[in-house]
């Protein structure tokens, strides 16, 4: 075995042209419970993993451990000489990397990458062990520690190794390749820019550096060389490019750049944009006006847990965009990086949050005034900006959400947050998700209300009431809104809830009649730069009865699609036609008066009942209702328009004997 693993690692290296050798370690690692003592009992497993995936599938209840991740690394003699790495993408919580017993390194927050340099704690020529710890328990010291959402334990997603010559562009730069490409001054003229690279030796020593700017038409738009010390600070490489090709939602150009010291390589893809949000209400990128409508994203699905794919996020993309959506918004923390280089090929707008964020449960405190809960904060921004700042599509930094100021040293923190957030990243404003008054609402460049009227609160017809007032105390504050509600996807009206006995699950209906509600308020109003729907999917929480808090226009499993779904799509989607007959779940019937509600794009939609044209009216903005008829039996119910069409059948009889 020791032998194929020589072969294929030295057949690898050999296929390499570059300094840097990248090698994945998601096979061959066995994991046990820290509680089951010992490594005999240990499971066969590969990555993306998490121990939680028993309680996704119904087998098992969600747990909150350590477990013990543990793998056998050949390291050839051939390597001596060369500096060695371990990177791992994500791990859920608090990590502790082990290599043949000796503690390499920690790290604590689970959503961002972390580099450890092992080549001081590696025997070549033989087997080395690896030994990772993980627990996903609450630390009150590790952001976020109040949230809604599960904290699936596990090494969730990839694991690298990668190998080096002693001078290189560093890995370990929060986790990062070691290159930023920071823009300064963009127009549809020129865009000046500059490459950051931080170089890393064992010992301080200068060599030759050079970068390429690629356009997206496969030409070098830009090459530059230089000398630098490899002393880990940052090199700056200045650049500039004429008629630039700029990213943006309906063109997203990318340029690759590329940099080279000594013998080591990296690239990375970008896009140049000008961000701006005005004081009219405006979201602009490159002077153009973007109307942001956006979905909320949280990190995980049925049965997947935390552990997503490359698949996964390309079905979550293609749902998204198919409604229309051009915007997403990653909840509490980064997604991973897979989906944001989606993004920039799609065009699609990102808003990042950062792990700072209040659930709604009482007993909760979000904010603890200790040294290390605040250098833990102040190290995953700087972590997530690192890792996500070359991102085009990226456009916003999320600094809290839903926090209430209450506390010694709240305020003074976010202050803090927001200002390392400016001072890493300048080219992008600062947002924040508020429910609440006061001095929190003016720290970030841009406010996002998250407003339930009608549903834990008030009537929705109060949402006017309290834009009005907004617009006239707050009107100068650059200002979106999010809103969402509950519902269990299949539950279609109060009678089925009832019979099922299930009063824990919020019929389907009542999360329609909120967002229709607030889509009309919506409808002429100009107070916004932007929407945002909570939440695209419903998501695991077992701080819930139900195990799942089901706020999202998609079932848990991110497959199954609830009524509202169709309205944002009949709203937003633009190049495919809409037409979605409401509650088709609804199969039985008690009462022999009807009406049917859709959802249309089209202005003239033609309603059937049973092969006879029922009059319709639209009652609001792509809501349609027909007239009151007399059904019997079983009715075929069909609609059609502009090429789209959608029916049903609904029965009519006794409904406790069909149930």
């Amino acid at each position: 075995m020791k032998r194929y693993i020589a072969i294929l690692l030295s057949m690898l290296a050999f296929l390499s042209a570059e300094g840097r050798e990248i090698y994945s370690l998601n096979n061959y690692w066995r994991f046990f419970f820290k509680n089951e003592n010992t490594s005999d009992v240990a499971r066969f497993i590969n990555l993306p993993h998490t121990w939680n995936l028993d309680a996704m599938t119904g087998r098992g209840s969600y747990v909150q451990s350590t477990g013990n991740y543990l793998r056998d690394l050949y390291i050839p003699s051939e390597w001596e000489g060369k500096r060695l790495f371990l990177r791992f993408y994500g791990v859920q919580s608090v990590a502790d990397v082990f290599v043949n017993g000796e503690h390499a390194g920690e790290h604590r927050g689970g959503w961002t990458a972390f580099t450890i340099e092992i080549t001081d704690k590696v025997r070549y020529g033989s087997d080395n062990l690896l030994h990772v710890m993980v627990s996903n328990a609450y630390e009150n010291d590790v952001l976020p520690v109040s949230t809604e959402m599960n904290l699936y334990g596990g090494i969730y997603r990839d694991v690298e190794l990668i190998v080096t010559d002693r001078t290189i562009i560093s890995p370990t730069f929060y986790g990062t390749d070691g290159l930023l490409v920071k823009q300064t001054s963009v127009t549809r003229d020129k865009v000046d820019a500059s490459v950051v690279l931080y170089l890393s030796s064992p010992k301080e020593s200068s060599c030759n550096v050079s970068i390429s700017i690629i356009g997206p038409d496969g030409y070098v738009a830009v090459s530059r060389e230089t000398k630098a010390k490899a002393d880990g600070k940052a090199v700056n490489i200045p650049f500039t490019i004429e008629n630039p090709e700029l990213w943006s939602t309906g063109r997203p150009n990318l340029y690759t750049v590329e940099a080279v010291a000594g013998t080591d390589t990296v690239r990375t893809r970008t896009g140049f944009r000008c961000i701006e949000v005005t004081p009219e209400k405006h979201f602009m990128l490159n002077g153009k006006t973007v109307p942001v409508r956006g979905v909320t994203l949280y990190h995980d699905r049925l049965p997947a847990g935390n552990a997503l794919t490359e698949k996964d996020y390309e079905s979550d993309l293609r749902i998204i965009r198919d409604m229309g959506a051009n915007a997403i918004r990653s909840a509490t923390a980064p997604h991973m990086q897979y989906l944001y280089d989606r993004c920039d090929e799609e065009g699609m707008l990102v808003w990042i949050d950062f792990p700072l964020t209040q659930s709604p449960f009482p007993g909760d405190i979000a904010y603890i005034d200790t040294d290390r809960f605040k250098d833990n904060g102040r190290r995953q921004v700087q972590e997530i900006i690192a890792q996500n700042y070359n991102h085009p599509s990226v456009v916003m930094w999320g600094v809290f959400s839903l926090i209430k100021p209450r506390g010694n040293g709240i305020l003074e923190y976010v202050r803090e947050l927001n200002g390392i957030a400016k001072k890493f990243d300048a080219s992008r404003p600062t947002v924040a998700c508020s429910n609440q008054d006061g001095d929190i609402n003016f720290i970030t460049d841009l406010i996002v209300w998250q407003q339930s009227y009608g549903w834990d609160k008030g009537k929705i017809s109060d949402f006017k009431l309290w834009t009005n007032l907004l617009s006239e105390q707050w009107g100068h504050l650059r200002q979106a809104i999010c809103y969402g509600a509950n519902s269990a996807v299949g539950e279609p009206s109060d009678i089925i809830v009832k019979i099922k006995n299930r009063q824990n699950l919020i019929p389907e209906i009542w999360q329609t009649r909120f967002h229709e509600g607030y889509v009309a308020e919506l409808a002429d109003d100009d107070l916004f730069w932007g929407i945002w729907i909570n939440n695209m999917f419903d998501f695991g929480s077992t701080r819930y009865f139900s195990g799942v808090l089901n706020a999202g226009l998609g079932g848990f499993d991110h497959t199954r699609l609830k009524d509202i779904y169709y309205l944002y799509r009949a709203m937003w989607n633009t190049s495919s036609p809409t037409l979605h007959i409401k509650g088709k779940t609804r199969q039985y019937s008690n009462s022999t008066a009807q009406s049917v509600k859709f959802y249309s794009s089209s202005c003239n939609p033609i309603l059937t009942i049973n092969g006879d044209t029922v009059r319709t009216h639209r009652t609001g903005p792509c809501l349609f209702v027909s007239d009151t008829i007399q059904m019997r039996g079983s009715n075929a119910i069909a609609v059609s328009a502009d090429g789209a069409s959608d029916s049903t059948t609904l029965t009519i009889g006794n409904l406790l004997k069909h149930r």
